[in-house]
């Protein structure tokens, strides 16, 4: 393939983005419930077809990797 041929990585970015879009929406419309996190609050959320949102987990802060193996030695 030529250069020219190649997306960037914007619209592949753009791409993925609308296809997880078109998957969240058809979900919905099936009925099955879709899992979703909360950046600020880092909390994981199910929310069903009508809207009712249902707290499932929160995010376990452990540290960087480095810092849980010099603890446990």
């Amino acid at each position: 393939m030529k250069k020219e041929e190649y997306i960037s990585d914007e619209m592949v970015v753009k791409r993925v983005n609308a296809a997880v879009k078109i998957e969240l929406e058809k979900n919905k419309a099936l009925g099955i419930p879709v899992v979703l996190y909360d950046r600020e609050k880092q909390v994981i959320y199910r929310e069903d077809e009508d809207g009712t949102r249902t707290e499932v987990g929160k995010r376990l802060r452990k540290g960087r990797y480095s810092e849980q193996v010099s603890q446990k030695a």
